[in-house]
């Protein structure tokens, strides 16, 4: 790159540095603050990163690549996207505070260019590799690849990494995965400024992150000795600079860089001054061009990142840049360690700000101080390959759904057993909607019964790699063969990278400009260990099904590892996932039918379908429009309630059974007893709450399906709900109109034992219903019913 090309990303990352450390000060300092809390900001983080922002968005990125910022440099890409005319003013004025730029980037709060949020560190890191790997489906299914021409180019995926973000596990669970599918097109750049949110990093951790990325096939890139420093390095005694500099511990360094010229003079002169040409080397520069030597590290020093930027570009290996930079440069907080969520004071920006000559009431002028002439500045802007083609978020037509999903219905079967059988239905079909299935599981491929689809569709790998079974003709279920034409990615035993690897398979659209329709399986109870990667995923909005099994406590010989209480609740709780568990395939088969659908919405999302391996007897029934509206919904009524019903059992999944039997216990002895079959508590509470809400907005003819059903229910009738799960889960209904309620479930860890053993030990089996309704509703004893 030119001399002025540069000079020019210098003025910029001038600016860039300004933008953040002010659109901070300003929320803390200037911005009228209501409740007095500290709005916080991260002055020092963002600094450190400046200098690689400024490269990579100003010149080295492409319209195709995508990036993942470091969450602490929210205020740096922020003043980026405001100078590329992404951003405005109002929403920076606005840093932190309602509907203002968010604290940390978001696909979903934000209305700049973020490509994937971040916030919970690591997370971001980690999906870049999972995008990488679906630009690899898609190219390998012809979909996307620079041989179709300039619209689609492969991209790099970009992760910006706070040094102390990779403590992160989920990081290095990512890497094992990366290695396994052949990872490319991916870069991983450090920000390695030694310090973490407490203190200075420990010595060494460079060596281990290098042998780590190697051991995983990535190119190691360091980055660690700018201009100042390599020239330095060649006049006489700079060998010995070098060696020292080595050598220093990451504290020392630290603090010499908070202390200044003075301080690094007199360090240096006590240590290697005496060797002669060395203080001749430090005596020839004053204390701030001494200073300035110091820090002048590789990730601070724009030729050196953009060569290395450059010479990546040209091929497709994952590389790792370590770049060594200063937390705080440029800033009076620059090395101290405590300087994470310092701010600066007043005092110290109205230095700043003579430093960078930004007049008072200029501060959030584009390109005030800066001495390019705007221009200039302005057609730079215009011509960075970023933008070369306008909108980065792509669109993508939805894939028709079929009008109904078929399954060869049996007169006894479970929920998972239905959902193998219907997705290998699908598997069947010579169609788009097949085509575009793409499933995924953490190593319980067949254990959640996905076995049949892949066995019809394969799995996924860039190169063919043939079934060593089937090769030696040794017998077996199930056909292992990877190739390009598979939909099925394998994974290894670790949840959070399922859910990461959903979130990137279910943002291809966006990303790609190709829709993909993502299931993904796992055990329910280990929902929970990947629940941060989940949560991500969805406040990323991906798109996503997610089939979990066994539910509760149906895997009841296994014990409380292997059972699960509070995933219903978690699934009525996460944002963008609608839960359903469904008691019936043929349920299933509707609610399958609608996430499908519910997916490539545009104010739709994922969902959560929690099915069971407990075999149940199927109803033999025709499933009308009506009914299906109702499934979807949330609900219908099993057998609804006469005007004199004393009691309504209401039950969710594979709890059925013990449900209508309680019914039948109770019909003996009492009238007009009513069965509501909850296949969404999540769908059901959402319409409740929501037609509130609009009839406290002003909206009286609001009416939600819950209140609907429970409408016709006497008032002075007690509600039963049962789940295998946690009892809060329906224990709302009786609110909705105000009904006395007994809420059963599972609310401690399950022991080993039979279904018959634990439902009764949790009072969920049908005489635990039946006499929880006797003794909240008593009326004449129920025949039949055994004392506990």
């Amino acid at each position: 790159m030119s001399a002025g090309r540069v000079e020019i990303l210098e003025e910029l990352e001038r600016k860039v540095r300004w933008l953040a450390t002010w659109t901070i000060h300003n929320a803390n300092h200037v911005r009228t603050n209501s409740d007095g809390l500290k709005v916080g900001g991260h002055q020092a983080s963002s600094a450190s990163l400046a200098t690689i922002m400024t490269a990579l968005y100003f010149a080295a990125l492409r319209p195709e690549d995508r990036v993942a910022v470091k969450p602490h440099a929210s205020p740096v890409f922020h003043a980026i996207q405001y100078l590329f005319g992404n951003q405005t003013r109002a929403k920076l004025e606005n840093f932190r505070g309602y509907k203002g730029a968010q604290s940390y980037p978001s696909r979903t709060k934000d209305v700049d260019d973020v490509d994937f949020s971040t916030g919970s560190v690591g997370l971001g890191v980690a999906q870049t590799l999972f995008a990488a790997l679906v630009q690899d489906y898609l190219r390998a299914k012809e979909l996307l690849g620079a041989d179709l021409g300039p619209a689609r180019p492969e991209g790099k995926m970009v992760a910006l990494v706070g040094d102390a973000e990779m403590d992160e596990g989920n990081i290095f669970e990512a890497l094992l995965e990366g290695w396994k599918h052949g990872l490319r097109n991916t870069w991983w750049i450090v920000d390695y400024n030694r310090q973490s949110l407490d203190a200075v990093v420990r010595e060494g951790l460079w060596e281990r992150f290098e042998s780590i990325f190697r051991n995983f096939g990535w190119d190691v890139v360091i980055l660690k000795y700018g201009r100042l420093q390599q020239a330095a390095f060649a006049e006489p005694g700079g060998q010995a600079l070098r060696q020292w500099i080595d050598t220093c511990p990451n504290q020392l360094y630290s603090a010499l860089t908070f202390q200044g010229g003075k301080a690094w003079r007199k360090r240096l002169m006590d240590e290697i001054g005496d060797q002669g040409p060395v203080a001749a080397l430090i005596e020839a520069r004053s204390d701030e061009e001494l200073a300035a030597l110091m820090a002048n590290l590789g990730g601070h020093d724009l030729p050196s990142l953009l060569a290395a930027f450059e010479e990546a570009r040209a091929h497709d290996r994952p590389v790792c840049f370590i770049a060594y930079t200063i937390k705080g440069f440029g800033l009076p907080l620059a090395g101290h360690k405590d300087n994470h969520a310092g701010l600066m004071t007043a005092t110290q920006v109205e230095k700043l700000r003579a430093e960078h000559q930004v007049r008072t009431g200029h501060e959030w002028d584009r390109f005030e101080g800066l001495s390019t002439p705007p221009e200039t500045l302005d057609a730079f802007l215009k011509a960075a390959p970023f933008n070369a083609r306008g909108a980065r978020r792509y669109q993508a037509p939805a894939i028709a759904v079929p009008a109904t999903l078929h399954v060869p219905l049996q007169a006894a079967m479970s929920t998972q057993q239905g959902f193998g059988l219907l997705l290998h239905e699908i598997a069947k079909q010579d169609t788009a909607f097949a085509s575009r299935i793409v499933t995924t599981s953490p190593d319980v491929t067949v254990s959640t019964n996905l076995g049949a689809f892949v066995n019809r569709r394969g799995l996924f790998a860039r190169e063919e790699l043939a079934d060593t079974f089937k090769r030696e003709r040794i017998p077996s279920t199930y056909n292992w063969e990877f190739s390009p034409k598979g939909q099925h990615m394998e994974l290894g035993i670790a949840e959070m990278n399922l859910f990461i690897m959903l979130s990137a398979l279910g943002l291809s659209h966006s990303l790609f400009g190709e829709r993909l329709l993502p299931v993904g399986t796992l055990y329910d109870p280990f929902i929970e260990r990947g629940l941060d990667a989940l949560n991500y995923a969805c406040y990323q909005d991906a798109r996503f099904i997610l089939a979990a099994t066994p539910s509760g406590v149906t895997l009841a010989p296994e014990g409380g590892a292997h059972q699960s209480i509070a995933t219903p609740l978690i699934g009525m709780a996460q944002d963008g996932l609608a839960s359903f568990e469904p008691a019936f395939v043929d349920e299933l088969a509707v609610i399958l039918r609608f996430a499908f659908a519910h997916m490539q919405e545009e104010d739709g999302g994922s969902t959560y379908l929690r099915l069971s391996t407990r075999t149940i007897e199927q109803p033999k029934r025709t499933i009308n429009a009506g009914l299906a509206g109702d499934i979807v919904k949330g609900g219908y009524w099993m057998r609804p309630p006469g005007p004199n019903a004393q009691v309504v059992v209401a039950y969710t999944g594979a709890l059925a059974p013990e449900a209508i039997a309680a019914v039948g216990l109770m019909a003996e002895d009492r009238r007009d007893v009513g069965l509501l079959a909850i296949t969404s508590a999540d769908r059901l509470h959402g319409g409740w709450t929501g037609a509130q809400r609009a009839r406290e907005e002003g909206d009286p003819s609001a009416h939600s399906h819950v209140e609907t059903l429970l409408a016709a229910v006497p008032h002075d009738c007690t509600l039963i709900t049962v789940i295998d799960g946690h009892p809060a889960t329906l224990g709302w209904l009786g609110a909705v109109w105000g009904h006395r309620t007994r809420a059963l479930g599972v609310e401690h860890f399950g022991q080993t034992g039979t279904l018959q053993d634990l439902y009764r030990h949790y009072g969920i089996d049908a005489e635990g219903i039946a006499r929880a309704a006797q003794a909240i509703a008593p009326g004449r004893p129920i025949r039949h019913l055994r004392a506990v």
